[in-house]
């Protein structure tokens, strides 16, 4: 398994088995390294702003439970 594909988790369906494909990994991936440099982008402009870091915390931890998923069966 290269760097790539392992760097933020091993991706699992519902049933346990585990997602191979390579460019579905890679999107995952792809989004999250995304997402993190969004997140830290919002924290760094926070904490400039005189903002809690442990408010900033929390509300980015909120969002991430707000996450509904749209597809449910």
């Amino acid at each position: 398994m290269s760097q790539d594909e392992s760097r933020w988790a091993r991706w699992v369906r519902d049933d346990g088995s585990v997602v191979s494909c390579t460019e579905k990994v890679k999107v995952m991936n792809e989004n999250l390294d995304e997402l993190l440099q969004m997140a830290q982008d919002l924290f760094e402009d926070g904490v400039l702003m005189e903002v809690s870091e442990a408010q900033m915390r929390d509300v980015l931890q909120r969002l991430v439970q707000s996450v509904h998923n749209p597809y449910q069966k």
